[in-house]
């Protein structure tokens, strides 16, 4: 082969890479439909406990794949699944709070249940790092996950960055910010999405120029365990809906806040917000921090765009089970188990998962606009 041919070689292999990553597509890309299925997700912890119960001892192997078992059905059936990974996966040594870095079989159990892309930015993200940052992207790429809210480079950023997904016919933009890292620095320009008002405006007039059908933004922010958002996040929710924003996605409570669907006034577009969808696995007790919520909303084409057509959460429960002297995970969704006492090896189990349905019901029901519960018979 000629030298010259060599580097024409390369460089079209460098394009169609980069290319692949900056366009998500879902599973089912080859159809189009006039409805299109999103699931949100919230924060997937590490925590000691879930590495050690993940182990197997003898051979130093991980495996996830119980702790989804009974969600997987409620992940797969819908289009595309978007969550909020917050841990590194940066190598051992293997660690939980306060520098997360979780073993690379947590993201493939996580794809395998029906995760399609992962938001990175949050205030564990460089946990590690930037050597976490860059090796937690190159093993996600690796196993086919996609994802955004922190890049190898600005460079990256700037090719990367809104996310792209094209879903049954749908385009749809995705963006991830964080309001903090904890303290490490990460000084590197586009390393990191961080929660920036000029930032953001102008990630969203990029994402309007790429003409998608809506724009989502997952934000990690608020206030640890406190079921309420502040002032100053409303009041960004709704500069946010007046820049164009379709939906704003919350993380980092690891509590249930509320959620809303309502309708621009002008345009009689749908746009939703939920603050906080609470924890999704990880090994907090604490009330309201052993569970969460996911978000399942469809879309409808009408005409040449996209709006919403129906919107609800599930509630689910973190099920920690002692088996041959050993913990299990396992996330249950809450409306197929609740009347299952029989389920349950210790009745005390039982009672703390239906104490987090109910307090949940009774809180978001105050709390919630035109956002229901979906049951599962």
């Amino acid at each position: 082969m000629k030298p010259l041919d060599i580097v024409i070689r390369s460089l079209l292999v460098i394009y169609f890479q980069a290319f692949a990553f900056s366009s998500a597509i879902c599973q089912d890309q080859r159809s189009s439909s006039d409805k299109v299925s999103l699931l949100f997700i919230g924060d997937i912890m590490g925590h000691d406990g879930q590495i050690i119960a993940a182990e197997d001892a003898l051979n130093h192997t991980y495996n996830y794949n119980d702790v989804f078992r009974y969600i997987k059905p409620l992940i797969s059936e819908t289009d595309f699944a978007i969550a909020n990974l917050e841990v590194t996966l940066a190598g051992p040594p293997y660690r939980g709070y306060p520098r997360f870095s979780s073993p690379d079989e947590l993201a493939v159990a996580c794809r395998d249940a029906g995760i399609d892309c992962f938001v990175t930015a949050n205030n564990h993200l460089a946990d590690r790092g930037k050597t976490g940052i860059i090796s937690t992207i190159r093993k996600l790429d690796s196993i086919g996950l996609q994802h955004t809210g922190t890049f190898c480079s600005s460079e990256c950023h700037d090719t990367l960055s809104p996310l792209i997904i094209n879903c049954k016919g749908a385009s749809i933009a995705l963006l991830s910010y964080t309001y903090g890292t904890n303290g490490i620095d990460i000084s590197e320009h586009g390393i990191v999405n961080m929660l920036d008002k000029d930032i953001i405006a102008e990630d969203i007039v990029k994402a309007k120029e790429a003409k998608v059908d809506i724009i989502i933004l997952y934000l990690h922010w608020g206030t640890e365990y406190d079921t309420i958002p502040g002032k100053d996040q409303i009041e960004f929710t709704n500069w946010l809906f007046l820049s164009g924003v379709d939906m704003v996605i919350g993380s980092h409570p690891h509590v249930l806040q509320k959620m809303a669907w309502t309708k621009d006034a002008d345009t009689g577009k749908g746009r939703i917000v939920a603050y906080s969808l609470g924890n999704f696995v990880s090994n907090q007790r604490k009330p309201g921090t052993d569970g969460g919520s996911i978000i399942r909303i469809d879309l409808l084409k009408n005409g040449d765009s996209y709006d919403i057509s129906d919107a609800g959460y599930y509630l689910t429960w973190v099920y920690i089970h002692v088996e041959n002297n050993k913990k299990r995970y396992y996330i249950l969704p809450c409306s197929k188990f609740e009347e299952d006492a029989g389920f349950f090896t210790n009745p005390e189990d039982y009672d703390m998962m239906k104490k987090f349905i109910n307090d949940s019901r009774k809180f978001l029901k105050r709390q919630n606009i035109n956002m229901k519960e979906y049951l599962i018979n």
